[in-house]
């Protein structure tokens, strides 16, 4: 049985309004990192990711669940980031975050009712007001908070995607089943 635990009504809302869902939109700063962005004597920046929210969208594309990444900023980091978590949708330097999404709808052959979105501010209104399902960070602008469904209890940065991730596996009835796996050992023998 799962340590982890979410209200029922907050599972049926997260299953989306169509069939489940089917995509997860990310923003990068203040959602994956904590919205800080350091810049070096030489103009390049650095960020910090948290390896839970990096497991979270891991465990999200073995359930089928297709994480995606559209962020305002393009950064070397982050396409790192994207490369070595193996996520093949990410947009990057966008300006328009529902003209890039949009397309990705048809792709999947997906309503918004299928798709979940995390974001933390203004630019993230389109996509998380459209959204089946909508969650903020809990230092998200009020705005986008006001339009959540669902305000993480983790910071940015800090496991709030990895709460979404955790979020949308358990009520797309994935959770317990990775967990589960995940206690398996390398030879195939469970913990016990």
């Amino acid at each position: 049985m799962p340590a982890l635990r979410f209200p029922p009504e907050l599972l049926v809302k997260a299953q989306g309004t169509g069939l489940g869902v089917k995509l997860a939109l990310f923003d990068v700063d203040g959602v994956l990192t904590d919205g800080r962005i350091y810049i070096g004597a030489a103009g390049e920046d650095v960020k910090a990711f948290s390896t839970l929210d990096g497991h979270g969208l891991k465990l999200l594309q073995q359930a089928g669940i297709t994480p995606v990444i559209i962020t305002g900023r393009d950064s070397p980091g982050v396409r790192r980031r994207v490369a070595d978590l193996g996520l093949t949708h990410a947009m990057h330097g966008v300006k328009d975050k529902l003209a890039a999404a949009t397309p990705l709808l048809a792709q999947f052959s997906a309503t918004w009712g299928e798709v979940a979105a995390i974001g933390d501010d203004w630019p993230d209104l389109p996509l998380l007001a459209r959204a089946g399902f909508a969650a903020a960070p809990p230092g998200a602008h009020a705005e986008a908070k006001g339009v959540a469904h669902y305000i993480t209890q983790a910071a940015a940065g800090y496991g709030a995607a990895r709460e979404f991730c955790d979020l949308l596996l358990m009520a797309a009835g994935h959770y317990e089943r990775l967990l589960h796996a995940h206690h398996d050992t390398l030879d195939g023998s469970s913990r016990t």
